[in-house]
């Protein structure tokens, strides 16, 4: 090893995650020159106000306003600000000059991957994110590399901690959706505003990153079905405990064959339920999972914190060493191979089995009339429970065997404006029971 080696580091970001990155840097410099073979050699942290609050205790002549002159004097950029600008323009210089990014902005990857791809192929840069998704849970990697020479079916997993805690907290302790957010934000697992995890913002991004890894095939966000979890209500939840199930916030990505055989893949997100046997249903708190399916492999499951300051810096950390360790040795750059160019499906092919709780008018013969409107579409019930719920108003609650989302869509308008029926209550898909 050259004694005299390094590689100058500049981190962007001095929040939770970055402030670890940049104490877990200086205090295990040895640590990491043995692993890397040169010095990483921390050079400055961009912020935007220098005299902030921080987690951590960071030395003051480190810190700089100046980020576009940090970004400039750097081999390897960590960028961890957050948001997509003004971290796109940094992170796209940086790439195009040549200089390595490892970055945990979610956003960011979801919304521009392909252009940042695509900056760093042509300067032989490397982009690394394994942070962006699940926190410390290597996810990422297995999917770029372990799983390379495997065809992956499925991904399926909770990748937002505030959602879980929160439907956690439903589940186990009967607290309305309210309630548990409110205990969330106290805690500090939900932000001031929520928006970006309980509408399931923050988990379509990450499902966008999954499915194009996983499929080798550009997945835009925009193409990800989203639903949040503010429809979810304490009968909701009831009615699950009583089926042996729980509800939780699910991100899929999944191959999607048409009746002729063509694939295309697809990717959403929304809650669900998922039988208390699946060893989703045992992620509770704050924590993530990832359960993946492949075809040589079998079925694998990743389980860990999906977020938190020190947790979330491991992730980073491994990626600057990993990309660290390849620059010291010479090796090349390598990117996901993103060449399938596989079709993304709408939501409407997507098959599924679903839960339709109606409310009707307690009558002779309504019962086989509802039926027969899912039959009419070629929607097979598997379940029909029957209970009586205010005078002259019965409560069907419907579980049906696989069927394609847009025949349960049709079956779901026409039941509404059905002269039997007085409110169709609840409708929530079931991913794993």
């Amino acid at each position: 090893m050259n004694e005299n080696r390094s590689l100058r580091v500049a981190l962007l970001g001095a929040g939770s995650v970055g402030s670890q990155v940049a104490r877990l840097l200086l205090e295990r410099a040895d640590t990491y020159e043995v692993r890397v073979g040169a010095r990483l050699e921390l050079v400055g942290i961009g912020v935007r106000n220098l005299d902030a609050p921080r987690d951590v205790d960071l030395p003051k002549d480190l810190l700089t306003s100046d980020i576009d002159a940090l970004v400039d004097g750097s081999d390897v950029v960590v960028e961890l600000m957050g948001g997509i600008d003004p971290a796109r323009a940094l992170v796209l210089r940086s790439l195009e000059r040549g200089v390595d990014v490892v970055t945990a902005n979610k956003a960011l990857v979801a919304a521009h991957g392909p252009d940042l791809r695509a900056a760093a192929s042509a300067s032989g840069a490397m982009l690394l994110y394994e942070a962006a998704v699940g926190g410390a849970i290597p996810i990422i990697r297995p999917l770029d590399a372990s799983l390379a020479g495997d065809r992956v079916m499925r991904v399926m997993g909770i990748v937002n901690g505030t959602t879980n805690y929160i439907l956690d907290k439903m589940h186990r302790e009967g607290a309305t959706l309210d309630e548990a957010l409110r205990v969330a934000t106290e805690l500090g697992y939900a932000e001031a505003d929520p928006t970006a995890d309980i509408e399931g913002f923050d988990a379509a991004s990450k499902a966008t990153i999954l499915a194009s890894l996983a499929f080798h095939t550009e997945v835009p966000v925009a193409s990800v079905h989203r639903e949040g979890i503010t429809g979810v209500t304490a009968e909701t939840v009831a009615q699950a405990e009583k089926d042996d199930q729980v509800i939780k916030l699910l991100a899929i990505c999944e191959r999607v064959f048409a009746d002729d055989g063509s694939e295309s893949v697809n990717a959403r997100v929304y809650p669900a339920l998922v039988a208390k046997d699946h060893p989703l249903a045992a992620v509770h708190e704050a924590k993530n999972a990832i359960f993946i399916e492949a075809e040589a492999a079998g079925d694998l499951m990743f389980y860990g914190a999906g977020a938190g300051g020190v947790e979330t810096a491991s992730a980073v950390l491994g990626d600057l060493v990993s990309l660290s360790r390849r620059r010291v040795a010479g090796g090349q750059a390598l990117h996901p191979g993103v060449s399938a160019h596989l079709p993304v499906a709408p939501m409407s092919a997507v098959v599924t089995r679903y839960q339709v709780t109606i409310d009707v008018k307690d009558q002779p013969g309504v019962m086989a009339r509802i039926a027969g409107k899912f039959g009419e579409h070629g929607v097979s019930m598997e379940s029909l429970e029957q209970r009586i719920s205010d005078e002259g108003i019965a409560t069907l609650v419907v579980g049906t065997h696989q069927a394609r989302e847009s025949l349960v869509q049709t079956v779901l308008e026409q039941l509404r404006q059905h002269d039997d029926v007085v409110e169709v209550r609840s409708f929530i898909r079931a991913e794993a029971v």
